[in-house]
């Protein structure tokens, strides 16, 4: 009585778990059961379950042979395991095998068959029944297709650890192991599909797509791992839509609407064939073309989406495949099909009738709609229609050969594949438990599982530490994550010549292996762009900036729309759509079109430009006249203009002038460092050696003026030696100045990058500008007192002096220094050593103008005046007058002092003077007119003073007579003075230095 009624209970609890009937499953027994999730059909039909009634199962449509292949692929992958006499021996696989009609719904009403049946055989119920209809419970599970279902299955798998093998679920949700425990697949996950996909815009220098994804959790997950990507390469996108199979009319009119008003011509799109296919349809329907489509490899091989009549819209994509794998045998065994001879497989008798377009007389319909199918040659989705028209009855006699369907298309095996690797995965974790050595094993003090009484736990536990070769001699072996990483090839869409179908091209792979950079390849050559085009098509915000620009940001837009903005001055840039211009080096600068970087222009005070060419001329100019007087000088050196001007500073002047000149050319030309710490001190010392001279000879001749009678240590004081210590101590004031600066903080080239964008100029660092104004400051210096001393001495007789032509080249020279001043802070580059050069030449012709110039004319065209008579003239003449108004002052005074005394305001005799009244000069200076009557008979002045009276008597004869003569009329001429001022004494007593 107990076994009938444990026997009872089982059998009611598995036909309420058999929902589906015998024509909705295929299944075998075994010793060990593997359940299976596919879709056989593209979905259900909807129906308004307005629950007046009990609600019934909705009806699954659209066949799919594809699905149907794939369920064959596990079947003859089971069957091959069980012939084989290694693995597995003694041991039978059997399967039950539902069909999840693309939808979570059907998918999870088949999982919670094979959950039941585990918590059935958890109730340990054999030792109370011995019934012939019951199933071992199902140990693992291979599917489901969609990452959607998956997800949901998994969350129920996992609750029980019975292990779910997946062949095409690629989200990468799915391989988060705190949520999905028990999952695992033999796909890549989506995030190197996503990778290689903006991978792909990248290589096509494409920036501007849009996104379309499913609204599931395939699509959702996936485009947003490839929006992260495409952030991370600046690709921009323009709109990003969801869809779904499921989506109503004015859904999908929406998602059109946008791409047809979209600028982006790419469209990257991660969905399945079922989900995309409405929004295919409408597309096709307004004749939306220009488009490139980036297929994910859900739809990228879709035999709903790959149809002629669809080409002409999206001819132009590229998409993912997996790779494809080899199974022996199995073209034959897909051969072999036919409802009679497949016992098992419940769904046999379906594909036989969307095959033939028939139906068999002993099926559950009576009269079953008519279908059309699509048929493809990569391994899309391949779907039957329903219509209202009757079907004729199968003969049961047809060839499945004769008939085109995706079923049959093996040429690219890829997710059959996958469902073939996962039964054999499941398998040899099986067999690592069939054949494990107890102190070895994966559990509790190494013990194994009993593969008689396995559980899916231990199953689990040895899958995750799988490890085997394929028959393609590959290594399997599941990852932490419960992920195979594999290899995708991309394709191109073709329409085919010979029968216009739409075939895939493969153009190039995706090796995840590779190195990042290095794992994308793609033949260009083979690539075909609207089935035709060979130009890669434009889908970018804005045209491509040339070089010589830069992508400038347009406020409000993204960034990849943007506008081309000229490179600046000293910048460039040699690729097209460059973000930012790279700065040239310091020495370069760019080019006019802003496209690379040309050397500076280096700019100096050259001697080959005109300007420089100038410069030298007048410094050639300069010592060329020096020279010119110098040696003027030297031949006329006896004669008394060039003895009064005295000749040895004289000589040493015109010397230090010639050094003026020269020290002018160490600044032009290009400025080395031994140039730029010559130049300076050059100058400075030349010009003080000339301001010495200068100074010197004005001091020595005022002094010996204003002396009292030369005695002759005065003579010795005033010879030449003083004359040359004090230029000399003049002189070193500069030296010492210019060691200094040239010790602490010396000159040196330098190359100005500053002044001017593109030129470089090269001048001279003066290292301190405080010394070189120490230089400057102690020239002008010295000059000032020069001027003092030409000023003062301005009425001596001018054959000593020249006071009036060194006063005004002192004022030359002030001039010229205090312009350069100003002219030297405001200028910049090689100006700043012209200003310099111009100043030196200035003050150096100045000086040599107005000292020597009319001394060399004297010499040259008036040498009536170059004689020692005329010297001795001059200096006669501006010897009375001295005498006289000192001798008018003391009388003067004289007079105030006797009026003070008596009272008497007449004259006395010791106070008159006979001559002119006091507002005249009492001893005019001979007239010229007188002067060569003068020359031939003397000349005679006679001065009266109130206590004396002066006679000075001066004879001077024809240059012809002899010179004996001569002597002797220069030893007459005497001097009879009683009570002399002193002041007639002291240039009496100056005759000799003559």
């Amino acid at each position: 009585m107990t076994s009938y009624i444990c026997c009872l209970i089982l059998l009611l609890f598995t036909w309420n778990t058999s929902a589906y009937g015998p024509n909705q499953r295929a299944q075998k027994k075994g010793d060990i059961i593997l359940g299976g999730l596919f879709p056989i059909h593209f979905g259900v039909a909807a129906k308004d379950q307005d629950l007046k009634s009990r609600p019934e199962s909705v009806e699954c449509i659209r066949y799919n042979f594809r699905g149907f292949r794939w369920l064959q692929a596990m079947i003859f992958a089971i069957e091959e395991i069980n012939s084989s006499p290694t693995l597995l021996p003694n041991m039978t696989l059997g399967y039950r095998i539902f069909d999840t009609c693309n939808t979570v719904s059907k998918a999870l009403e088949a999982t919670l068959s094979f959950v039941a049946q585990n918590k059935i055989d958890s109730l340990n119920l054999d030792e109370f029944c011995n019934c012939s209809e019951h199933i071992p419970s199902t140990i693992a599970v291979v599917g489901a297709t969609g990452s959607g279902i998956s997800t949901a299955v998994a969350n129920l798998l996992g609750l029980f650890y019975i292990p779910q093998v997946s062949y095409a679920s690629s989200s990468r949700l799915l391989s988060n192991k705190n949520q999905f425990k028990s999952f695992l697949r033999t796909i890549p996950n989506d995030e190197h599909q996503a990778t290689a996909m903006a991978d792909i815009i990248e290589y096509f220098r494409w920036n501007w797509v849009g996104t379309i994804a499913a609204d599931d959790d395939y699509g959702r997950p996936g485009i947003e791992k490839f929006r992260e990507e495409a952030e991370e390469r600046d690709i921009c996108i323009d709109f990003s839509e969801l869809i779904s199979q499921y989506s109503d009319e004015e859904e999908i009119q929406q998602v059109v609407e946008v791409i047809q008003n979209s600028t982006a011509r790419v469209i990257v799109v991660f969905s399945s064939g079922p989900d995309l296919e409405p929004l295919i349809k409408e597309i096709v329907r307004r004749n939306i073309t220009g488009k490139i489509w980036l297929a994910s490899e859900a739809w990228a091989s879709s035999s709903l989406i790959a149809m002629p009549e669809f080409f002409r819209v999206i001819g132009s994509t590229i998409g993912f495949a997996l790779k494809a794998g080899q199974i022996p045998g199995f073209r034959e065994f897909l051969q072999k099909v036919h409802p009679k001879k497949s016992p098992n497989n419940g769904f046999a008798k379906e594909f036989w009738e969307e095959t033939f377009n028939c139906y068999l007389p002993d099926g559950s319909k009576n009269s079953p709609a008519t279908t059309s199918f699509h048929k493809g040659h990569e391994e899309g989705l391949g779907a039957g229609n329903g219509t209202s028209a009757f079907r004729p009855p199968c003969t049961g006699d047809e060839n499945i050969t004769s008939v085109e369907t995706p079923y049959m298309d093996y040429t690219h095996l890829r997710i059959s594949y996958n469902v073939y690797l996962a039964v054999y995965s499941i398998a040899h974790a099986l067999q690592d438990i069939y054949t494990c050595t107890p102190g070895k094993g994966l559990f509790t003090n190494g013990s194994c599982a009993d593969i008689k009484k396995v559980e899916a736990w231990q199953v689990l536990k040895h899958l995750r530490h799988l490890n085997f070769t394929n028959n393609m001699g590959e290594q399997v072996d599941f990852d932490e994550f419960g992920d195979l990483v594999g290899n995708y090839s991309i394709i191109n869409w073709h329409l085919s010549p010979e029968d216009g179908s739409v075939v895939f091209e493969e153009v190039g792979h995706y090796n995840v292996y590779a190195k990042k950079g290095e794992r994308l390849f793609i033949n260009e050559n083979k690539i075909l762009w609207g089935g035709f085009s060979k130009e890669v098509p434009f889908s970018n915000c804005s045209r491509d900036c040339l070089p010589g620009t830069r992508k400038g940001i347009i406020e409000g837009e993204p960034t990849c729309c943007f506008e081309c903005v000229d490179c600046p001055d000293g910048e460039y840039s040699d690729e097209t759509d460059a973000s930012a211009c790279d700065k040239c080096p310091e020495d370069y600068w760019s080019n006019e079109n802003h496209t690379s970087c040309i050397p500076k222009q280096i700019e100096f005070l050259a001697w080959t430009e005109p300007f420089g060419i100038a410069l030298t001329l007048f410094a050639v100019l300069g010592i060329f006249l020096t020279s010119f007087v110098l040696g003027v000088f030297t031949k006329f050196r006896n004669t008394p203009i060039v003895k009064a001007t005295n000749r040895e500073l004289s000589y040493l002047l015109l010397f230090s002038l010639l050094c003026c000149f020269s020290s002018s050319l160490f600044f032009i030309g290009e400025p080395q460092n031994w140039t730029c710490r010559l130049r300076q001190p050059a100058f400075g010392i030349s010009f003080v050696l000339c301001i010495s001279c200068i100074l010197v000879k004005t001091n020595r001749v005022l002094l010996v003026f204003e002396a009292k009678i030369p005695t002759s240590l005065h003579r010795k004081w005033w010879g030449l030696n003083l004359q040359f210590l004090l230029v000399f101590l003049c002189t070193f004031v500069q030296i010492v100045i210019c060691v200094i600066w040239l010790y602490t903080a010396p000159p040196s080239s330098y190359r100005n990058h500053e002044l001017e964008d593109e030129i470089i100029f090269i001048t001279c660092h003066e290292g301190s500008l405080m010394a070189l104004g120490f230089l400057i400051g102690y020239t002008c210096l010295l000059a000032a007192i020069c001027f003092f001393f030409a000023f003062k001495s301005r009425k001596l007789p001018e054959n000593f002096n020249e006071a009036k032509f060194i006063t005004f080249s002192m004022l030359i020279f002030f001039i010229v220094w205090i312009s350069f001043i100003p002219a030297y802070a405001s200028t910049y580059g090689k100006f700043v050593s012209a200003v310099e050069v111009i100043a030196i030449l200035a003050a150096s012709f100045g000086l040599l103008a107005c000292i020597f110039f009319n001394k060399v004319y004297i010499i040259l065209f008036k040498p009536s005046r170059n004689t020692i008579e005329e010297v001795r003239c001059s200096t006669a003449a501006h010897a009375f007058k001295v005498a006289a108004r000192a001798t008018l002052r003391r009388s003067n005074v004289s007079r105030k002092r006797s009026n003070s005394l008596g009272g008497s305001t007449g004259s006395t005799p010791s106070s008159s003077i006979s001559s002119k009244s006091n507002h005249e000069d009492p001893f005019p200076l001979p007239a010229c007119a007188e002067r060569q009557r003068q020359q031939q008979r003397g000349c005679k002045q006679k001065v009266s003073f109130g206590s004396g009276a002066v006679t000075l008597s001066l004879s001077f004869e024809e240059p012809q007579k002899n010179a004996m003569a001569n002597r002797n009329a220069k030893r007459r001429n005497s001097l009879e003075a009683q009570n002399s001022d002193d002041s007639l004494m002291r240039h009496r007593a100056l005759l000799p230095l003559q």
